[in-house]
């Protein structure tokens, strides 16, 4: 029994994520793929409001064109937890997005993730970790992570199985998104098993010995890499161009973040990210600086 009033709202914040670095190992038979990924969460967030109402689901995505209906995964979200929590009161959900749609970032799954754990707490249901996974695990590889209250995490299996970490400390980060959306499942199904390294990685097959796929602790930031960036450069040059002009403008890392194409920079003097930042302003419209969740 919720111990909130109908048209009390509880407010919510859904990060960004971005992968430090990601490794396909393989195809499963189920059409994912198992990974090994490093993941840090973002101060850049979508906002939720989350309130009752007489009946059913009803989500407003205030300002975007996106579904407001079962296809968004915030619905799906909303769907599960009361399949799954035998709740049949209804549910409003107005959902604000600051995180650019299919840019690699997670804003989709944080949100997802982000109406379980409202509904889980507006209707005192008490679940804990690992019910909440089980009920973010089918809506997405991402969703797991963003339902655990961990800012940083090592992911592997298709992202759900998770171990904390210490995430990122004292960096200030840039986000450039070049204004298009890419497909998660085009990425994968594009992406080739090989041994041959990504061309595109900073440190090339520097972690291909290591028995848990895991960087190194402690390693310098500029080792990180994504093997999916191969794939997505290949297609739109201009994440490659984005890229380099971060590197040339001080980060000590910049990588694409998931299947892409947004591209972050990894800035140890905030003076540089700053200037960086600024910089892409002029030319692209989704430019953040924001900093470790």
């Amino acid at each position: 029994m919720s111990s909130f009033e109908p048209g009390q709202a509880l407010s919510l914040w859904a990060p960004a994520k971005i992968n430090l670095f990601l490794r396909v190992i393989g195809r499963r038979p189920d059409g994912y793929h198992d990974i090994k990924t490093r993941m840090q969460k973002l101060g850049l967030a979508d906002h939720l409001t989350i309130s009752l109402q007489n009946e059913g689901i009803s989500l407003s995505c205030l300002g975007t064109v996106l579904p407001e209906n079962e296809t968004n995964l915030a619905f799906k979200a909303a769907l599960s937890f009361c399949k799954y929590a035998g709740v049949s009161d209804g549910i409003k959900i107005v959902l604000e997005k600051k995180i650019p749609v299919a840019a690699g970032l997670g804003g989709g799954s944080s949100d997802a993730a982000a109406v379980l754990k409202g509904m889980n707490k507006l209707f005192n249901t008490g679940f804990g970790p690992d019910s909440l996974i089980d009920m973010a695990r089918p809506l997405g590889a991402d969703v797991p992570f963003f339902v655990i209250d961990f800012s940083a995490a090592d992911a592997t299996g298709i992202g759900d199985r998770l171990q904390e970490i210490q995430g990122l400390e004292n960096f200030s980060v840039v986000l450039v998104n070049p204004g298009f959306p890419v497909s998660t499942k085009w990425v994968y199904e594009n992406f080739a098993l090989t041994t041959q390294g990504n061309p595109y990685m900073l440190a090339p097959g520097l972690y291909s010995d290591t028995e848990s796929g895991m960087p190194p602790e402690g390693e310098d930031s500029s080792e990180f890499f994504n093997d999916l960036e191969s794939v997505t450069i290949s297609r739109y040059p201009e994440v490659g161009r984005i890229k380099e002009q971060l590197l040339t403008d001080g980060a000590g890392s910049a990588l694409m973040s998931g299947s892409g194409p947004t591209v972050f920079g990894l800035f140890a003097d905030s003076k540089k990210a700053e200037a960086s930042f600024r910089k892409f302003r002029l030319s692209y419209f989704d430019v953040f600086l924001t900093g470790p969740y």
